[in-house]
């Protein structure tokens, strides 16, 4: 019997193409299916919720996920990577050096135990973690099977110093954009963002998708470009970033 993605409760975007709402930071992580391989799009904030979002994505492609983007560097979109072995993981070139450093990895330890993660739940999914293996300077196409190929593209500085969005191509086109939008509520500028370039990052997401596109924040709703749009310029405002 087959298993539709509303009982496991994700919503299609597209044709091949979901996302699901995790409890707790209502982070977003997205699936994008292919023709015997299947890509994630961020990973939660801990194994457990790794390994259930490995499961539920691999019953829903009918096959292994063989494919892992992190869109940037947080504890929600990234401490569940580690129940992802055997996965192909990328990120924006930058990250494997931040995840590998020791005082970076006990940086995004605090911030989660601080932000409600339990400390046994953060040691583990810390001590565990692996730097991506590929690193996107620019663009990169992954290819999975079929007639299935998404667009990584590194977009940022913007949420961070390492912003990756993905662009599935098809009709309508859908861009998983990281925390570079926020619909659920006003984004999050911490320590690491890089406020005077974070309008131009919605400028290269909006040159991506377009105008017919759906955009995929890392919390909450699927927005259209009039949102990204207005948001860039609530962003400009707020930073004094003149356009």
């Amino acid at each position: 019997m087959t298993v539709t993605w509303e009982e496991l409760g994700w919503e299609r975007v597209a044709a091949g193409v979901g996302r699901c709402r995790l409890p707790g930071w209502d982070c977003t992580v997205g699936l994008v299916v292919g023709d015997g391989a299947a890509l994630v799009i961020d990973a939660g904030s801990s194994l457990a919720e790794g390994a259930l979002l490995r499961s539920q994505a691999g019953e829903l492609a009918g096959h292994r996920v063989t494919h892992l983007a992190l869109t940037h560097p947080h504890f929600d979109h990234v401490l569940g990577a580690a129940a992802f072995a055997g996965a192909e993981v990328y990120g924006a070139v930058g990250v494997d050096a931040l995840l590998g450093a020791r005082h970076a990895r006990e940086e995004l330890r605090e911030d989660a135990v601080r932000n409600g993660l339990d400390a046994r739940l953060a040691d583990e999914a810390v001590d565990t973690l692996v730097p991506p293996r590929h690193h996107v300077s620019g663009e990169w196409t992954l290819d999975l099977g079929g007639d299935r190929q998404v667009l990584l593209a590194n977009v940022g500085p913007g949420h961070t110093a390492h912003d990756l969005a993905v662009l599935v191509p098809g009709s309508p086109e859908v861009v998983f954009c990281g925390d570079l939008v926020e619909e659920s509520g006003e984004p999050q500028a911490g320590p690491d963002a890089v406020p005077s370039q974070w309008p131009a990052a919605l400028d290269r997401l909006l040159d991506l998708g377009g105008e017919d596109a759906l955009y995929v924040p890392g919390h909450g709703a699927v927005v259209d470009a009039g949102f990204v749009r207005a948001q860039r310029d609530a962003l400009a405002a707020r930073f004094g970033v003149s356009r």
